[in-house]
């Protein structure tokens, strides 16, 4: 199922335009968006999570709109899963993620049903009952995965999530968003540009609210420079050499 937005047109206040008349289709399982600091990646998620709206355009998941006659329809398929998850006062991390899924629609019971399956899809069964303002800021990042899981989301927005996670969090989560996508369509916003080709089939490289870059791992890698024989380029290195190189070609440098 793929999400368009189309003739999209928005800014914040009297602020410089972000987006004039964007278009762009995502429907790869797994889709990364890059790009540099206001380059409009995490505006574009607001948008396609239906918190922000365009002063013009429009955005769809399939033949779902994000438009006010469809908006409980819409929302019941994207959620959002933004940087900081706020622990909920007071709720255990099952509790938290019932909670989530019954601001999206559903029942109390049905929530509270939902709920065990996706702690356990996200591996917190082990802390289902603990309060969750106790646990560390990558199962934080689980519960809010696993409160998009007990509606059944369809797609799953995810802005900078392994920010700020050690290793071994950021390992927990790549292994994750590989078992996720099999199921579930996710778009990640990301700086981090290691293990490409192994999450993602799509990669996307935003830069002024324009697309400078739409296709495959492979086809993204294929951009970095070609290093002439007696060059010491880092092109020579691995994918994640390769990736900063191609990103580099794409994309202007910041002032």
């Amino acid at each position: 199922m793929a999400l368009v937005l189309d003739g999209i047109s928005f800014r914040y206040g009297r602020q410089a335009p972000v987006f004039i008349d964007f278009g762009l289709v995502l429907d790869a399982p797994a889709t990364v968006l890059l790009g540099p600091n206001g380059a409009g990646k995490s505006t574009l998620l607001g948008l396609a999570a239906s918190q922000l709206r365009p002063a013009s355009g429009t955005v769809a998941l399939g033949r779902t709109r994000a438009e006010r006659r469809a908006l409980t329809a819409y929302r019941r398929k994207v959620a959002w899963i933004p940087q900081q998850i706020t622990p909920v006062p007071g709720l255990t991390v099952r509790e938290q993620v019932a909670y989530a899924g019954w601001l999206k629609g559903l029942k109390r019971s049905e929530a509270w049903e939902a709920s065990a399956a996706a702690v356990d899809r996200v591996g917190l069964s082990e802390l289902a009952d603990r309060k969750s303002h106790r646990v560390s800021g990558g199962q934080l990042r689980r519960i809010g995965i696993a409160g998009a899981l007990s509606h059944r989301s369809e797609l799953i927005l995810m802005d900078e999530p392994t920010a700020g996670l050690d290793p071994t969090q950021r390992q927990v989560f790549r292994e994750l968003v590989a078992e996720l996508s099999a199921s579930v369509q996710i778009v990640v916003s990301t700086h981090q540009t290691e293990d490409l080709a192994d999450l993602y089939q799509q990669v996307v490289v935003l830069d002024r609210g324009t697309v400078r870059f739409q296709g495959t791992p492979q086809e993204f890698h294929a951009l970095a420079p070609v290093p002439g024989p007696t060059s010491a380029s880092a092109t020579h290195g691995g994918p994640r050499e390769r990736a900063e190189a191609a990103y580099a070609r794409l994309v202007e440098r910041e002032v």
